[in-house]
């Protein structure tokens, strides 16, 4: 991996700082976030940057604390009758939308729906749910059909999409469209006519928002207060320029400086770092409606041929405080975790048997087009990896280097490759949504409405059906570990790790919280 310590010895030219003006007379929060804002719409996508986005906008009915306990956030409380199914939530006095409205009932209903249609989870509820209502301005009703206890936890979980509250009038936009009107529930403000994309995105603190009066400041719950009038994302894809900002005072936080740069932050005393305490399961994700990953044995020939502390060295270097191998498709350390069904993954790589297997599987030597994020160093050194790999197996891999927003509008494409089609990309799976098959996105699959990709396999879905279903944990941990089984049998895509990358930010901030990058707490010293 390019080494970049020496970085600020190259000229001023090179590292040419961005324009980063602080308003006149306004407090200002100015970040270089993990990559562009391509799409707006934090139901529409599952990039993390728009989950980002979306918290700054938006609220959401539930929250999680540290302890990733789920908590009231717009909802004031719920009540639970006839034996689990139904729950009335009541919304919190004084909740108001960017444009003045009052948050309503029935926008909580819409935004409900909208997001199930596009979220694992939310699906599962839904399919729990007869009837979804919101008898008045304030409550929001449903009629289950069976108990569902994790309601709350769908309502307010962290990773993506986001389960976000927004008008009515949005919210009833096709949930294959993207809302591209920001009119949020949250403590800021997106201000439009700022937004230049590929550059910049302008955040307001927005006076009419109600933080919550009780419960600790934690994660994605409790009081969220904007301390700034005014926050700034400055889009800058080299890392090194990103770090040279950050040490000369022109930025105040990094979300994602790249690893060889940071003996260079740690070294600085007016710097602070702090870890991602949840990480991401890095993947590479496979098309299954194009040649050749349609074809499972393809798909599990490979499995033998990854060596994940290969991919994870490349993506976050020799530090293994900063990753883990031996990663399934549950967070490491979590209760459902386990190496059920890993054998082929983990055991001693074999290229020659590999190689046999593939010819067995019928490869043809179809072209192989794999999409590499350049703008993202821990993702763009998995692809690197990944392409050098398929070149040393006789695979027929036309990389593309593209930008990571790029790679999110052709991931949706399900066309032919010739119509802009693909056949891998990689990402990371938020670590909360990988503690259980709930929200697990690259676990779905049922077809067109499975995560990208679309895998289709009846056995992993009946599967995850029967975990909602389990009454304790000893009986989620046994589902779990057959659909681990299971689902390497044909892989929908191949675990390459799981990182767990810093953020760098200026000591003279305080109140960063957990997890993501959020903009309410903090404060300049």
């Amino acid at each position: 991996m390019m080494k970049r310590r020496n970085f600020l010895a190259t000229s001023a030219a090179a590292l040419a700082a961005p324009n980063v003006a602080r308003a006149q007379g306004r407090s200002v929060l100015k970040i270089i976030p993990e990559g562009d804002l391509a799409i707006l719409d934090p139901v529409f996508t599952t990039a993390t940057v728009a989950r980002n986005h979306g918290y700054a906008v938006f609220d959401t009915l539930y929250g999680q604390d540290d302890s990733y306990v789920v908590r009231p956030q717009m909802v004031a409380g719920h009540v639970v009758e006839n034996d689990g199914k139904q729950w009335t939530l009541t919304l919190r006095d004084g909740l108001k939308f960017h444009d003045g409205e009052p948050v309503r009932g029935r926008d909580a209903v819409a935004s409900i729906r909208r997001f199930s249609a596009r979220d694992a989870f939310g699906q599962a509820l839904m399919a729990a749910t007869d009837e979804l209502s919101a008898p008045d301005e304030k409550t929001i009703r449903f009629r289950l059909n069976k108990p569902f206890p994790l309601l709350p936890n769908a309502l307010g979980k962290t990773g993506t999409p986001m389960p976000c509250i927004m008008p009515e009038r949005l919210a009833m936009t096709d949930p294959n469209r993207q809302v591209t009107e920001m009119v949020g529930s949250g403590p800021y403000r997106f201000v439009t006519n700022e937004r230049v994309p590929g550059s910049r995105v302008v955040y307001e603190k927005f006076a009419g928002y109600v933080p919550r009066a009780d419960q600790p400041a934690t994660f994605t719950s409790g009081p969220k207060v904007a301390h700034f009038d005014r926050v700034e994302w400055h889009v800058i894809p080299d890392s090194a320029t990103a770090v040279n900002a950050l040490v000369n005072g022109e930025v105040d936080w990094v979300q994602n400086p790249a690893t060889d740069l940071m003996e260079v932050i740690r070294k600085n005393p007016r710097l602070a770092t702090l870890p991602d305490v949840i990480g991401g399961i890095a993947v590479m994700r496979f098309n299954h409606l194009l040649p050749p990953f349609d074809n499972p044995l393809l798909r599990r020939a490979l499995l033998g041929a990854i060596e994940q502390s290969e991919f994870m060295t490349a993506a976050m270097g020799e530090d293994k405080t900063l990753w883990k191998d031996r990663v399934g498709l549950f967070t490491p350390g979590t209760p459902l975790a386990s190496e059920a069904g890993l054998e082929p993954l983990i055991g001693k790589r074999d290229l020659a048997k590999v190689r046999a297997d593939i010819a067995a599987s019928g490869y043809k030597g179809e072209k192989i087009v794999m999409l590499g994020a350049v703008d993202y160093p821990a993702t763009n050194g998995l692809a690197l990896v990944g392409s050098d790999l398929f070149k040393k197996l006789g695979l027929n891999v036309d990389y593309q280097a593209v930008d990571w927003g790029t790679t999110i509008q052709r991931r949706a494409n399900k066309g032919p490759i010739d119509k802009g089609g693909w056949n891998i990309f990689y990402t990371y799976l938020t670590g909360t949504n990988n503690f259980d098959p709930a929200a697990n996105l690259g676990l779905r699959a049922n077809g067109d409405r499975a995560w990208f990709g679309w895998p289709n396999n009846p056995k992993i879905e009946a599967l995850r059906a029967a975990w909602f279903d389990a009454r304790d944990i000893p009986s989620q941990k046994t589902i779990c570990d057959e659909l681990q089984v299971e689902f390497m049998k044909a892989p929908a895509h191949l675990p390459l790790g799981i990182n767990f990358g810093p953020t760098a930010f200026s000591k003279a901030l305080t109140g960063v919280r957990m997890g993501f990058p959020q903009f309410y707490d903090v404060k300049r010293a």
